[in-house]
């Protein structure tokens, strides 16, 4: 699975921003699409995930209420909505592929990772 992101930038404190990753090279039907955040000096973060059969979806706590994670399956691709953000919301984030069909948050499952996007909050 090849996975290509798009979006990321500087946004103002309380703003919003829209990730996207277009998956290709297999189908997703026994997939879960993930992302992960990693600030400098910091641990990879899970962030959000998703069984790309049903969309259900799980989101790690610093996140939950501010962002969704959501799935075209037309275009497979998965976004990560981003609103109400902060400073500390800046990170290098990183869109995975696992195989699997429970929606997993341990970043060693992932087999597949994008190129990551830079998201920097200014205050």
């Amino acid at each position: 699975v090849q996975l290509v992101q798009s979006g990321g930038g500087l946004v103002p404190a309380g703003g919003s921003l829209t990730l996207s990753c277009a998956a290709s090279g297999r189908s997703l039907t026994y997939y879960t699409l993930g992302w992960f955040r990693q600030a400098p000096g910091k641990e990879r973060e899970y962030v959000a995930s998703i069984r790309w059969s049903d969309g259900d979806a799980i989101y790690g706590d610093s996140v939950k209420g501010r962002f969704t994670i959501s799935r075209d399956n037309d275009k497979n691709t998965v976004y990560l909505q981003m609103s109400s953000l902060t400073p500390e919301d800046s990170a290098r984030y990183y869109c995975a592929c696992a195989y699997s069909v429970a929606v997993i948050r341990e970043p060693g499952a992932y087999l597949f990772w994008g190129q990551g996007a830079q998201v920097t909050v200014s205050s």
